[in-house]
């Protein structure tokens, strides 16, 4: 009888055991779905989302990049239809080539340069700090570095004029001197980042395949 007795016993742990171990996990698990998550809340936006169910894959829409990043390549894409000469790897190198010429020839107060590369109200404004410059009898001794990057901002055709902005990230190393030589500001052993978005224009219509400098702004 005893025996009997430690043996329903055992027998009775054992079910206790595995009827908590089935119980367990399920709350457990069920206690994890609960538990709420910015992805859950479709009053928050957030960027980099990716679709939780990965058996029905989807384009995603993330406002902020994803949707100008759509746009930068139907900007992109209604450029390079519209002119077949078009390649965005070439505009890429060649929008850091006018990046670095431009840039040298303000420095140095090349207005030959300038009023080649860049449209009227941009060399406008170049010219004018040229001048304002030189009346003051300081001079620029910079040095561009490096171009760490170079990201196209946006693309767009507007008719038969194109116009891409891209983000150009460099460092700069700026020295200003007074009439006399004397360093007055900056210097040439410390580069500082640059962040400026540069717009190049070009009517698809010209002759030659040169984009002119449109608009600059800070990045």
């Amino acid at each position: 009888m005893i025996l009997e007795i430690v043996i329903l016993a055992m027998v009775a742990g054992f079910l206790g055991l595995r009827l908590y171990a089935v119980l367990g996990r399920r709350a457990e698990h069920e206690e994890e779905q609960a538990i709420p998550t910015r992805f859950d809340r479709p009053d928050e936006r957030v960027e980099d989302a990716v679709p939780l169910d990965r058996r029905a894959p989807a384009r995603v829409k993330v406002p902020g990049r994803a949707d100008a990043a759509l746009a930068n390549e139907a900007g992109v894409r209604a450029i390079a239809a519209a002119d077949p000469r078009f390649d965005i790897t070439g505009f890429v190198e060649g929008a850091k080539g006018a990046y670095a010429m431009i840039l040298e020839a303000f420095w140095t107060g090349d207005r030959d340069t300038l009023r080649e590369l860049c449209d009227d109200d941009v060399y406008g404004n170049f010219a004018a700090a040229i001048d304002a410059r030189e009346a003051a009898g300081e001079t620029l001794d910079n040095r561009l570095i490096r171009i760490e990057d170079a990201t196209i901002r946006s693309a767009q055709l507007d008719g038969r004029v194109a116009r891409i902005a891209v983000l150009f990230v460099a460092d700069i190393a700026a020295v200003t001197r007074n009439a006399e030589g004397t360093l007055v500001a900056g210097s040439l052993d410390d580069a500082i980042e640059s962040r400026d978005v540069w717009t190049f224009m070009r009517h698809l219509d010209a002759p030659g395949p040169d984009w002119k400098l449109d608009e600059t702004d800070e990045g």
